[in-house]
């Protein structure tokens, strides 16, 4: 399925709220609810649409931190930590990456005593950097139409 421009704007109003009606979409989009709802079901079945999340609060949570880890993993430890960081319920995010360090892991963790524990548990596998995330100055940015960059 090649996306036309009413898809992306489709994409785009789900990227925006995701929760929206088919009703309200298409009268954003021009076109009725029956098509936005084929439409979304096709991008969807493609594998476009890869899913809807809701977005929760780590400090209304009670997770005092949110922080960025790199990995530089040793000689031999790159398989078993991507193995052993689905275990780790502080990771929400985690990329196998190019450069210097092999991984970077976006985590929520209860406090700074919580922090020190995980790392802990990661220099078996390699080196790390930690950066603590002050702010969020962008977050789920809707992706666009290639033209439209």
């Amino acid at each position: 399925m090649k996306l036309d421009t009413i898809s992306w704007k489709i994409l785009s109003c789900l990227q925006k709220d995701a929760r929206q009606s088919n009703t309200k979409i298409a009268e954003k989009v021009g076109i009725t609810s029956p098509a936005v709802a084929e439409r979304i079901r096709k991008m969807e079945d493609l594998g476009i649409i890869e899913g809807y999340f809701a977005k929760v609060s780590h400090s209304e949570t009670g997770h005092q931190l949110k922080a960025i880890i790199t990995l530089r993993a040793f000689m031999g430890k790159l398989k078993p930590f991507i193995e052993k960081v689905r275990e780790f319920n502080e990771v929400i995010n985690c990329y196998r990456i190019t450069g210097n360090e092999n991984i970077i892991m976006e985590v929520v963790l209860n406090n700074q005593k919580h922090l020190e524990q995980f790392i802990d548990q990661l220099i078996a596998y390699g080196e790390t950097k930690t950066h603590i995330v002050l702010s969020n100055v962008i977050e789920n940015n809707p992706i666009l139409a290639p033209k439209d960059r």
